[in-house]
């Protein structure tokens, strides 16, 4: 009887240490980071020897800078797998090497808080312009279209598109080498991608056309469509900022050292309606958003230089309206009578957005009260077309890829929610801004991807995004379950061996 006892007590033991390195696995397989890009720039802290006497830890550097000690585990994330300078890494919370440098979130503030790129060993940052300045807009603000950035250098000097057939007579618009990735710090997206990482989601970008070629998107775009010239190709790009939407909506991670968009899975359906002048035609902007629609994007992001004024443009939004989709577009810098859906159960979304830089300062004067939500707009990193790779981008038109992908994001994750509903989700989880919310200014507030997709709002039921939307993963949760089940398992299966041998 005793060696029966000693069998089912192995037995046990064993599907328990099973159980136990599946769970192990799930914390390392959540826990793992791609390494930083020492390219990026980013708010820091140097560790030092001691502080007030005390061995510095992630706990007293949280309380410091972010003003509570619970928010340390955001500086572990950012930090778990990076080597330092001394050749080690961050593995114990409490354990801080002098000279180790700190990657903060974006709100970190107080003495010793850096900005700026990261040295790959010891010695001063490449950059650090001190912690209470920001990156600002390259351009000022204007009425009418977004503000294009200033180049850091000539058009001639940034290379041909590879994505383009013909090149000739067009002039790129140029983004900052000097590379920022606060708006992805920020928004915290890969928190977001244990639900929803946008599959099956089709989103139409209306602006310039998508390089289709770049790596970084590689199965991400579709063919598309040129309205300019009436039979042509979408997935080419001359002027490279609807290269640059694509890549903030779903850029995959196929090229290291590169951002990642907000939704990797989702597709991207080109439209281009702008000709290699940068000029618009109100015609072509409302064709291309009906072209959108009837080629089944349930989400469509329009480019700065759609006039949401022009008759046209107002007769094909109210289509779009009418089909269940959510319509992303920089909120109105001049009076404009916005459309509203044709017939009374359509459940189609126009979400307006303004940009802001890292400093919550607006990139551009919108109209009083028409602001919804706000986004990353200034100096936000985005991949320019051919072999430019990644490059710094301020406009409208990028805020509105930001929310075009969290709106796949929603869409994937909570696919029996209409256009409407995906709007109201996205506005109120947002983090407020301003005096009060929703303000004149901000709307409710700075976009939540991750928050968006977690919180059961009142008169919604509760979809288990994880388990079931767009691809998601949701792998941390899986494995656990699985453990949970071989142990439940186990242990029903050596009750019944005991029983079945205590009664032979």
């Amino acid at each position: 009887m005793l060696a029966k006892r000693l069998n089912v007590g192995r037995l046990l033991a064993g599907v328990v240490a099973v159980c136990c390195m599946v769970v192990a696995m799930a914390g390392t397989a959540t826990a793992r980071k791609a390494p930083l890009d020492p390219q990026a720039y980013v708010k820091y802290y140097v560790v030092t020897a001691a502080y007030q006497g005390q061995p510095e830890n992630l706990t007293a550097i949280a309380t410091r800078f972010l003003g509570s000690g619970e928010r340390s585990a955001e500086i572990y994330n950012l930090n778990a797998g990076r080597v330092q300078p001394d050749g080690a890494s961050l593995t114990d919370p409490t354990r801080l090497n002098r000279g180790w440098y700190l990657v903060l979130p974006w709100d970190a503030v107080g003495e010793g808080v850096k900005y700026g790129q990261i040295p790959a060993g010891p010695g001063k940052p490449t950059t650090s312009p001190g912690p209470s300045r920001t990156p600002r807009p390259a351009s000022s603000p204007t009425s009418g279209t977004s503000p294009s950035p200033s180049p850091s250098r000539s058009p001639s000097q940034s290379p041909s598109p590879s994505g383009t057939s013909d090149t000739a007579g067009c002039t790129p618009v140029a983004g900052s080498s000097s590379r920022s990735d606060w708006a992805q710090l920020r928004l915290a997206i890969d928190g977001a991608w244990d639900l929803s990482r946008g599959n099956g989601v089709m989103v139409a970008v209306v602006d310039s056309g998508v390089d289709g070629r770049l790596e970084e998107l590689s199965g991400r775009v579709t063919v598309g469509a040129d309205v300019t010239v009436g039979n042509g190709r979408g997935d080419t790009d001359c002027l490279g900022t609807g290269t640059a939407m694509a890549s903030i909506i779903a850029a995959n991670t196929a090229v290291q050292q590169t951002p990642v968009g907000l939704a990797p899975d989702a597709t991207v359906l080109p439209i281009r309606m702008i000709g290699k002048s940068g000029t618009a035609r109100p015609t072509d902007a409302a064709n291309a958003i009906e072209v959108a629609v009837s080629a089944g994007a349930s989400v469509v992001a329009l480019g700065s230089h759609v006039d949401l004024s022009a008759p046209a443009v107002i007769a094909s939004l109210t289509t779009a309206l009418n089909h269940d989709v959510v319509v992303v577009a920089g909120a109105p810098t001049k009076p404009v009578t916005l459309p509203s859906p044709g017939e009374p159960e359509a459940t189609g979304a126009l979400l307006l957005v303004g940009g802001v830089g890292a400093d919550n300062k607006l990139v551009e004067d919108y109209q009083p009260e028409t602001v919804e939500v706000v986004a990353p707009g200034a100096d936000v990193t985005g991949i320019g077309p051919g072999k430019t790779g990644p490059l710094s981008y301020s406009g409208t038109r990028f805020a509105v890829a930001f929310v075009a992908g969290q709106a796949a994001l929603v869409r994937a994750a909570y696919p029996e929610l209409n256009a409407t509903q995906v709007e109201q989700r996205i506005r109120d989880t947002a983090d407020g801004l301003g005096e009060q919310t929703p303000d004149s200014r901000y709307g409710t507030g700075m976009i939540n991807p991750g928050v968006s997709l977690a919180r059961t709002l009142d008169g919604e039921q509760p979809t288990g995004a994880a388990s079931t939307g767009g691809g998601g993963g949701g792998g941390m949760a899986t494995l656990v379950l699985i453990g949970v089940a071989l142990l439940g398992g186990g242990a029903f299966l050596a009750l019944g061996l005991h029983r079945r041998r205590a009664y032979s």
